[in-house]
């Protein structure tokens, strides 16, 4: 059976399979503490363009985004995201779990526009009652978005303008951003990124790694005691050289771009092929993610011969469903699904 139910179904990349058997007898120090994070933090840091940047690495993509939200806001505030963003849809209440509400703005294909976000903080501070409402304290945005759509370099910095008119810090959920980043219709950077957000995160679990993430905090602002929190919200590895070893591999030989930009040629040849035989797009995804609409009678018989994600339910006969490619995905893979619809 065919899979393209997420980015995330395959184990890791063999390169760095290979490189944890070649380390796995070394005695490390635990904690992220080891030669190997060290060196993959100085990687990165490279190839954010951001010398001064402190990076942690983290176990998920959930464990992450809740940590930072929490450690970085105050008891009174709440995150400002995107009524579609991750953390407000698909992450089982994890932040407002911490106690910190999701204060939701109006989606646009999986993104905020930069004038509702100003109307929202100016309607907030020029209520009378404010003092009696969670005050805004961050924003989240994602990149690639749920709906596998991306900020534009514009939009990035207006975005990034009023949060630092507003001293709110800006936080990029980064799970796909290789995916992003590799896009063919993209003037998005790793460079940008780190200049306009005060903190992101780079994916590994859907981008070759088997588990883990990279938060990078750019202008010397992490959270006071960071690691005591991360180990708080049960995201620290004792044995963080699992982690350091595989972001270390992962930003060698621009390892991390050129997987992501595989994933992204087999979501343009899935893409033809769709369109060839004349399947309904939901939306024009420019990275791994493709959303079809589909007659509820069709998608019930490709449900036999191939997996693929649930997203909505438009109407009583119609469903939304995504494919993703990933850094894994074959042609092979691609032709047998053509050959199925």
């Amino acid at each position: 059976m065919l899979s393209f139910e997420s980015d995330y179904i395959e184990g890791a990349h063999e390169q760095i399979l290979k490189r944890l058997l070649e380390t796995n007898m070394e005695q490390l120090s635990g904690y992220g503490t080891d030669c190997y994070c060290e060196r993959a933090k100085e990687k990165i840091k490279d190839a954010c363009k951001c010398p001064d940047a402190d990076i942690y690495f983290l176990t998920g993509g959930t464990q992450t985004n809740q940590t930072i939200i929490d450690a970085m806001l105050a008891p009174y505030e709440g995150v400002i995201a995107a009524v579609s963003g991750h953390v407000s849809v698909h992450e089982a209440g994890a932040v407002e779990y911490t106690g910190h509400k999701v204060l939701e703005l109006p989606q646009h294909e999986g993104k905020i526009h930069a004038d509702e976000l100003e109307a929202f903080l100016r309607n907030f501070w020029q209520d009378a009652n404010h003092e009696h409402m969670v005050f805004p304290g961050m924003v989240y945005i994602s990149h690639p978005t749920e709906y596998g759509t991306l900020y534009s370099r514009t939009e990035l910095e207006n975005i990034s303008c009023i949060c630092r008119s507003h001293q709110l810090p800006l936080y990029m959920d980064g799970a796909r951003l290789g995916y992003g980043l590799m896009s063919f219709d993209t003037d998005v950077t790793l460079p940008l990124i780190a200049e306009c957000c005060d903190v992101f995160y780079i994916g590994g679990t859907k981008v070759g790694a088997l588990c883990g993430e990279a938060a990078v905090f750019t202008c010397h602002n992490t959270p006071k005691h960071f690691i005591t929190r991360i180990k708080q919200h049960g995201a620290l590895l004792a044995k963080g050289r699992l982690l350091g070893i595989q972001f270390d591999t992962l930003f060698t030989d621009d390892l991390y771009f050129r997987i992501s930009r595989h994933a992204i040629d087999m979501a343009e040849l899935m893409k033809k092929g769709l369109h060839e035989r004349g399947c309904t797009f939901y939306l024009e995804s420019p990275t791994n993610q493709q959303f079809i609409l589909m007659e509820d009678t069709e998608m019930e018989r490709l449900k036999k011969h191939v997996a693929f994600s649930f997203w909505e339910k438009p109407d009583d006969s119609h469903t939304v469903v995504r494919f993703a490619t990933s850094w894994a995905t074959k042609k092979e893979d691609i032709a047998g699904l053509m050959e199925i619809l």
